[in-house]
């Protein structure tokens, strides 16, 4: 499905929260960058960034500029609705 917005998943591949949202996001057909926080420097400053504590806060899914951390399934739809005009 295109997107309309960037979405991005910061988490790592160890992680099962991470992993549950890899797979939400796969089963709804939703594109999205997963950006290892662990394996990549880069992308564990760029999340870091995203917090006032300045600490790796994962997993964390940003649609556009809208942040959410750990988001429950309900939530997600609801940000993806917005996002999408079919329903979740």
């Amino acid at each position: 499905m295109k997107r309309q917005t960037e979405i991005k998943l910061y988490g790592t591949e160890r992680c099962h929260k991470t992993k549950y949202y890899q797979a939400f996001l796969d089963n709804k057909k939703v594109e999205y960058k997963f950006l290892d926080v662990e394996k990549h420097e880069a992308f564990a400053k760029e999340l870091k960034g995203l917090y006032d504590n300045r600490k790796l806060n994962f997993p964390t899914i940003t649609i556009g500029n809208k942040r959410l951390r750990n988001p429950s399934s309900k939530e997600l739809n609801k940000n993806l609705q917005n996002e999408y005009s079919r329903e979740y």
